[in-house]
């Protein structure tokens, strides 16, 4: 059954991608009385527990607009919505008093009224319409911090078409958000257990689904054997999709699988030691177990991994501790 409702694939807004071409459009937006303005700062959005912090217009210093921190995200009914990207180095800079230098006292208050939060933590708990917001804010701010410069020539762009375009100001390439392909799956064995695996990187006792960029000239299932190979030396037979959401931290598409451990081959896990340092195969009584004693934590609800590993276990994990 492919996974319906994931917590960053949900959405409500119209991207409205016609209109963001229009002359003077960002003009219109902060005159519109129904535009609502979605904060970003350092990949964080301004949040609450469980909705999205939604300005008016009249609270964005008039000088974000014209500076290309201001990026249309599209609309809802009569509503339209926009992201304030706050520069990394807001209130950095300060004057020989310690205070906030005046180019950015405007944005620094803004800030402070602000609670920010990491999407990946509040994202499930969004509703439909906040989630598709956040999801593409944060997305967005991330390609722009990350693409300053024309590929082509190095020399700087400039932000055009309300925020989905920079343009080389010499010359004159278009170059437009991009999106990274990577494959997660739920690997099976013959006995319906799961395989999950602790990366390096990762906190102790943490166990997910295997994960992996695709490469170029390769598919989305021949992406799922190979990771899984290289991985934990397991060898996958038939690979079914499930589903996929955006994961833009900074710029990736999960498209999440299925995968069975081929016929007549073993279940030996021999981990590369170095995107992995432990795999193992877990029944679903093993895994309630460990997970409920504390043993294993599993990725944050946001993610499709959780979703992946809950849509096998048939619901919902133990609680640690209870």
């Amino acid at each position: 059954m492919v996974l319906t409702k994931l917590p960053l694939a949900r959405t409500t807004i119209d991207a409205d991608g016609v209109a963001r071409a229009r002359p003077g459009l960002l003009g219109d937006l902060r005159a519109d009385a129904a535009t609502r303005v979605v904060v970003v700062h350092r990949g964080l959005v301004g949040a609450g527990e469980e909705s999205l912090v939604l300005l008016p217009t009249s609270d964005v210093p008039a000088a974000a607009w014209t500076a290309g921190q201001v990026h249309y995200l599209g609309r809802e009914g009569a509503e339209r919505f926009v992201a304030l990207v706050l520069p990394d180095h807001l209130g950095a800079e300060r004057d020989l008093d310690g205070a906030p230098v005046d180019t950015d006292a405007p944005l620094v208050r803004l800030a402070a009224g602000v609670d920010f939060q990491h999407v990946r933590e509040v994202g499930d708990r969004l509703s439909d319409r906040d989630a598709g917001l956040a999801t593409t804010a944060v997305a967005l701010a991330a390609w722009h911090e990350r693409n300053p410069r024309c590929p082509r020539c190095g020399e700087a762009t400039e932000v055009v078409e309300a925020g989905w375009v920079r343009r080389c100001v010499v010359d004159h390439s278009l170059h437009y958000p991009r999106t990274d392909a990577a494959v997660i799956m739920a690997v099976v064995d013959g006995e319906d257990r799961l395989l999950l695996g602790h990366a390096a990187h990762w906190p102790e006792r943490r166990f997910s689904t295997l994960a992996g960029y695709v490469e170029p000239g390769e598919s989305l299932e021949a992406a799922v054997r190979r990771e899984v190979a290289e991985e934990t030396g397991v060898v996958v037979g038939e690979v079914r999709y499930e589903g996929s959401q955006p994961w833009p931290f900074p710029c990736s598409l999960m498209t999440a699988f299925r995968a069975e451990v081929a016929a007549d081959t073993g279940t030996d896990v021999v981990v590369d030691g170095v995107e992995l340092t432990d795999a193992r195969f877990f029944s679903r009584a093993e895994l309630g177990a460990a997970v409920a004693g504390g043993t294993v934590h599993l990725p944050m609800r946001s993610s499709i991994a959780r979703a992946l590993i809950e849509d096998w276990y048939g619901g919902p994990l133990p609680v640690p501790g209870g």
